[in-house]
């Protein structure tokens, strides 16, 4: 099921999906509007920007660990800590020096640092299986399986050659949003699989967006 949400910038029209009208954005370039034009094209800096290194496992597991302390019981959480202090010393490290190795050799690609893990342990765990090594017990624990279950699964392509894409859920009960922000209009395109129900999440969706837009305004925001 795909459902469609457009909120553009002039004020005939209707939204496609819920069906409640478009609302004007503001567009221009005054600090005082939300949604401000810009005079620097699109992706105009990608080339320059500095390729981020692989993060230490440390400091991964750690985030990792900090992740996860808020979803498990002390006992779950104990177990998963074991877990991650005998990958960090076993397997783990070695896996960690071949990925280092293999980014040494493919200098168009980059790591993603700051506060994630998931890209990191996941390189981990495809590297594993690409050499045919028995899966490290970090990956076949259930909290590691939960932390991954992703019901919101979000991709966006900003660009004024593409209109609007589509984005896959990545699990059954899970939702794909593809969204978008333009120079006068912004949106969102909403798939699930059939247990879901899209066009309900996109009219909270919407609803979220308009008490965020009657907040800018100064409004009261409706309940």
């Amino acid at each position: 099921m795909v459902a469609l949400l457009l909120l553009r910038s002039w004020s005939r029209g209707r939204a496609v999906g819920p069906g409640t009208p478009c609302r004007l954005l503001s567009t221009g370039f005054e600090p005082s509007q939300y949604l401000q034009r810009s005079i620097v094209p699109t992706m105009h800096y990608q080339d320059s920007l500095p390729r981020l290194p692989i993060p230490k496992l440390e400091d991964t597991i750690r985030r990792y660990l900090s992740a996860q302390k808020p979803l498990l019981d002390d006992s779950q959480f104990r177990k998963t800590e074991q877990l991650c202090k005998s990958f960090e010393t076993g397997i783990g490290k070695e896996l960690h020096e071949q990925l280092v190795a293999q980014d040494k050799q493919n200098k168009h690609t980059s790591y993603i640092s700051g506060q994630g893990f998931d890209r990191h342990l996941f390189a981990l765990r495809y590297l594993a299986s690409a050499r045919g090594i028995s899966m490290p017990e970090l990956f076949l624990d259930p909290a590691y399986r939960q932390i991954n279950h992703n019901i919101l699964s979000t991709s966006t392509l900003s660009s004024p050659a593409v209109n609007i894409g589509c984005f896959a859920p990545v699990v059954p009960d899970g939702f794909g949003i593809a969204y978008t922000v333009q120079d006068n209009w912004i949106g969102c395109n909403v798939s699930t699989y059939q247990s879901r129900n899209a066009r309900e999440f996109l009219q909270c969706v919407e609803k979220a967006l308009e008490d965020m837009f009657d907040a800018l305004d100064g409004k009261t925001i409706k309940t």
